[in-house]
């Protein structure tokens, strides 16, 4: 990895984790457990400027700084999985349909795409993980999705789609005049095979699930 690119992905995940120390509050009183924060708008931005890969490396980097200050006793693997996951599954996938149409046209499409995605898998990780997180009934917690988990999903993922559409082109300008952007796409293949391993892996813990192997 070249250093200009090295510099401007440390920069970005400063600012990701900056905006995730300084914006955090909840969207949906019934389920105040889920917090909103901006930190995947510039992860996906960093992912439209190198590609679905660095996207993820910059997701795993931030909600591994993430624990240090927000984990409150709770499980650190399952608040770094999921995570990563909500925020690849936006990230990863808008980049990869960006760098594969590489225009504003493609951009949206991207994210539309990665928004929908990731409304669905958190949903079912939600599910499949808040009972086993939080101690609660499954009953409960499957009781909560329509009212509660799927409506803060659906804004989260609204609110990080529109301000990526108006905020790419003036961040990427601002990097590119300080020589820090150079417009890399990077390797799409190694992160849509993980992601598409994350998606199975979804199918496979929700059988288990709803068939009683996992309580």
């Amino acid at each position: 990895m070249k250093i200009k690119k090295i510099t401007t992905l440390g920069i970005l995940c400063s600012l990701a984790v900056i905006t995730n120390l300084l914006i955090s509050f909840p969207i949906i009183p019934l389920v105040s457990f889920l917090r909103y924060d901006p930190k995947d708008i510039i992860i996906v931005i960093g992912g439209f400027i190198y590609g679905p890969l660095s996207a993820m490396i910059m997701s795993v980097l931030t909600s591994l700084i993430e624990v240090f200050y927000r984990n409150a006793g709770g499980n650190i693997l399952i608040d770094i999985l999921m995570n990563v996951i909500s925020t690849c599954s936006l990230a990863c996938v808008a980049a990869y349909f960006y760098k594969k149409e590489h225009s504003r046209k493609g951009a949206i499409k991207g994210l539309i795409i990665g928004a929908v995605l990731s409304i669905a898998i958190m949903c079912l990780w939600n599910y499949i993980v808040t009972p086993i997180y939080y101690g609660m009934p499954r009953e409960v917690v499957a009781a909560l999705i329509v009212p509660g988990i799927l409506p803060f999903n659906l804004i989260k993922n609204a609110i990080n789609v529109l301000v990526v559409i108006y905020l790419y082109k003036p961040l990427v300008d601002l990097l590119r005049r300080n020589n820090l952007a150079n417009g890399s796409e990077g390797k799409v293949g190694i992160a849509f095979l993980i992601f598409v391993i994350f998606i199975i892996l979804t199918i496979i813990l929700l059988f288990l699930v709803q068939y009683g192997i996992i309580a």
